[in-house]
């Protein structure tokens, strides 16, 4: 995967009637990536989201795909980008066919090559059996597939996502999934906002955290070291008892290739900087610390895990600041 970003999101500020929503945000989204977009309600998702969309403007701040800015050439951007809101709609009168034939027209494909656009996309989001079914025939789960397939009928660079698997059931989320996954391996880029952060580990890349109109964390998940490289791990080491995990904290903590330290009942999970060899001296030295353990092993660390991790450090963060003293008003 290049590490060029695709998107690139400068300092953007965005104001409601007496609130800011988005304070300063910066972010890189990279190419071929499927980022999950994640906080609470009121974190700013939808908003960044119809921002990146030039469907709402900053008060400041530039957002770039590649070279374009997003707010000077909308037109141009929207070339480049499929969208869809929580809140889509289908013509249920239309057939998927028309719908979709509808969609490419309407992004300027001509007449011959919408056909052939039509029937690509229906075999992306997996309705080639429904070319000539009524949308209002269709389940949810269909014509949210259905909505997507008019989001990308034109074979754009970037799909933004807010709530796509909202209202399905397990069976239409996995089917989503999948479709994701199979946009994802053709070299999309996807950013996705989703509650529900179980699905969203099927297929994500990276996690961008949002709190409060900020970037809580934005970072890839499960960074894994490559043969000749060394890169943070998570590993999981599992002792004895609970009891045992108190003495071996404190030395574990002050090694130099281990951070983000958490422990777990009986077992410590924690990020390691080294190689293989680095990792072996580690448990050599657990051993000649006199800290037993019982398993020593890779951790995959969840979309949640990693979030809830994420908000954990930032509240400690917060509770080691001391508040700041209110300004005086200038006469």
């Amino acid at each position: 995967m290049s590490t060029v970003p695709l998107i690139d999101i400068r300092n953007l500020v965005y104001d409601y009637p007496g609130f800011r929503a988005l304070k300063g945000l910066n972010a890189r989204i990279e190419r071929g990536s499927v980022t999950a977009l994640v906080g609470p309600n009121g974190a700013g998702k939808t908003t960044l989201l119809r921002c990146i969309a030039a469907l709402e403007t900053p008060v400041s701040g530039a957002i770039h795909i590649g070279e374009l800015d997003v707010h000077e050439n909308p037109r141009n951007a929207h070339k480049l980008m499929g969208y869809l809101s929580d809140a889509f709609g289908v013509y249920q009168d239309l057939s998927v066919k028309q719908a979709l034939t509808y969609a490419a027209r309407s992004r300027g494909i001509s007449s011959e090559a919408a056909r052939t656009a039509v029937l690509e996309t229906t075999e992306k989001v997996q309705l080639t059996e429904k070319l000539e079914a009524k949308a209002g025939t269709l389940s949810r789960g269909q014509r949210q597939r259905l909505a997507i397939g008019q989001a990308i009928v034109h074979t754009p660079q970037i799909l933004l996502l807010d709530e796509p698997a909202n209202g399905l059931d397990p069976e239409a989320r996995s089917s989503l999934a999948k479709v994701f996954t199979g946009l994802s391996r053709e070299g999309m880029t996807l950013l996705v906002s989703s509650h529900i952060l179980a699905e969203l580990d099927e297929y994500s890349t990276h996690m961008l955290a949002l709190d409060q109109g900020k970037v809580l964390e934005h970072r890839p998940l499960n960074t894994i070291a490559t043969a000749g490289q060394s890169g943070p791990v998570w590993h999981r080491l599992t002792f004895p008892s609970r009891q045992s995990v108190g003495p071996a904290l404190a030395w574990l903590s002050s090694q130099d290739a281990v951070n983000d330290v958490a422990v777990e009942g009986a077992s410590m999970i924690f990020h390691h900087h080294g190689d293989a060899q680095d990792l072996a001296a580690l448990v050599a030295g657990l051993v000649g610390a006199g800290l037993p353990f019982i398993e020593l092993k890779r951790h995959s660390e969840n979309l949640q895990e990693s979030y809830l991790r994420s908000l954990d450090r930032q509240r400690a963060r917060q509770a080691e600041t001391p508040p700041q003293p209110a300004a005086e008003e200038t006469p």
